[in-house]
């Protein structure tokens, strides 16, 4: 319901969250879709947007609060595309489903397909199958941080 208009502005959703039962706080976080850095301005938009579609289609009884935000630096890896663009970047990945005994993996992405991300710490490489990923978001590192950073603007001589 929300997707479709949310690209129609230029966005893609990185992840929806629906959060508490009393008022429940409706949470989404979304990228541009053009890959520049998401604004304040964006973000207004998409709220604006997704708060009209919400009081019009009312799938959430009651009264809710909306919060929009961008993914961040040291975002959640929801889909596939955000796999393959942070290879060589630190995450951590909760697991369903033990993987050589464990739940938990901390290790540099390696690579993604639609079936398996690929792994590796410092002990070894793991493959680990993407339906059993409960959640894995990016670790803030330095290295994370350069390549986020845009690109400085070069003066002609």
């Amino acid at each position: 319901m929300i997707t479709p208009s949310i690209a129609a502005l230029g966005y893609e959703i990185v992840r929806i969250q629906v959060l508490g039962r009393e008022r429940p706080t409706v949470q989404i976080m979304a990228d541009r879709a053009d890959g520049a850095l998401i604004g304040i301005e964006d973000c207004e938009s998409i709220s604006r947007t997704v708060s009209a579609l919400l009081d019009v289609e009312d799938p959430i009884p009651g009264r809710w609060t909306l919060e929009v935000s961008s993914a961040g630096i040291d975002r959640p890896l929801t889909r596939l595309k955000d796999w393959v663009r942070f290879a060589g970047h630190v995450a951590r990945v909760e697991l369903n489903i033990p993987v050589q005994g464990r739940r938990r993996i901390t290790g540099i992405i390696v690579s993604a397909t639609a079936a398996t991300v690929v792994m590796r710490d410092a002990e070894t490489e793991l493959a680990v199958p993407m339906e059993d990923i409960r959640r894995a978001k990016l670790l803030l590192t330095d290295e994370l941080i350069a390549a986020s950073a845009p690109n400085p603007i070069t003066k002609p001589n």
